[in-house]
């Protein structure tokens, strides 16, 4: 990746996401873009008295943000951008247009400056945009190394979309990947394809040089809390999912397992947009 994204709205969250961002970026020397997107709405949430003293603000917190995170890494080059409309929409648009990006936001936001991913704004992200999303709860820590990785494998052919992107995660970090291939208790006939799908996985991970394991986790009802309970056992540092697309023509719903995962997740979530998903017209 040469460019990273971080949507900020000056929450603690917003800046534990830069701190992640800086964390990526070190290993990878990608340019850093911290972005703030003033909304048709941010002045009636900010207590100044104009839009003046609002955008005055604004520039002044982006800098503070801007400075410490060049004396965290001088070596990087750090761009403050301040953009205008939708937030969602400005950052991915903004993100689009450069070349290998990475868009890092907070699972939530906060009150004071606009919110702009507090619920559904986080989901309006990662469902309109064609690039990676990396989403970091307030919780995690970003002291901790990252050294496992888990890719979660199903049936679908689209699956093995993640395994590259996780591959280059893992090599800049010296990370292990752990595959999981996930199949229904309920049809035995699933493990088969689970083991074929789990082959190839290996095989892309060893062509990346990058270690690897792989289990299988038989499954009844809900998988993103089983997921979840796994990674936690495992003590795993990054969950890589694909975005998983309802079948209508906006492709802006994700399916509900993406949404539970990013609910649930205690840990950072890479989603991956499904470049081979073609929904119903």
């Amino acid at each position: 990746m040469k460019n990273i994204v971080v949507g900020i709205d000056f929450s603690e969250n917003s800046e534990n996401a830069l701190r992640h961002a800086i964390a990526v970026a070190l290993k990878s020397k990608a340019v850093i873009h911290v972005v703030w997107v003033k909304t048709p709405t941010a002045s009636t949430k900010l207590d100044v008295a104009n839009e003046d003293d609002m955008m005055n603000k604004a520039h002044a917190r982006l800098n503070e943000m801007v400075k410490w995170a060049r004396a965290e890494a001088p070596n990087l080059e750090i761009q403050p951008v301040i953009l205008e409309g939708k937030a969602y929409v400005k950052l991915t648009q903004y993100a689009t247009n450069l070349p290998d990006p990475l868009l890092v936001i907070g699972s939530h936001g906060a009150s004071g400056f606009e919110e702009m991913f507090i619920g559904s704004n986080t989901m309006k992200v990662v469902g309109t945009t064609k690039i990676p999303v990396l989403i970091i709860g307030h919780q995690v820590n970003v002291k901790r190394d990252l050294t496992k990785i888990l890719v979660p494998v199903d049936t679908s052919f689209e699956t093995l979309q993640k395994i590259k992107p996780a591959t280059q995660i893992a090599s800049l970090f010296s990370a292990k990947i752990s595959l999981l291939g996930l199949c229904d208790e309920s049809y035995p006939d699933e493990k088969h394809v689970i083991g074929v799908q789990l082959n190839h996985a290996a095989g892309m991970c060893d062509v990346a040089n990058v270690r690897y394991d792989a289990a299988t986790l038989e499954v009844k009802g809900d998988v993103p809390t089983a997921v979840v309970e796994w990674a936690k056992k495992e003590d795993i540092n990054l969950i890589v999912i694909m975005r998983e697309d309802e079948d209508d023509i906006t492709s802006f719903w994700l399916g509900s397992t993406t949404r539970q995962l990013m609910n649930q997740s205690p840990m950072p979530l890479l989603v991956i947009p499904n470049v081979m998903h073609s929904p119903i017209a």
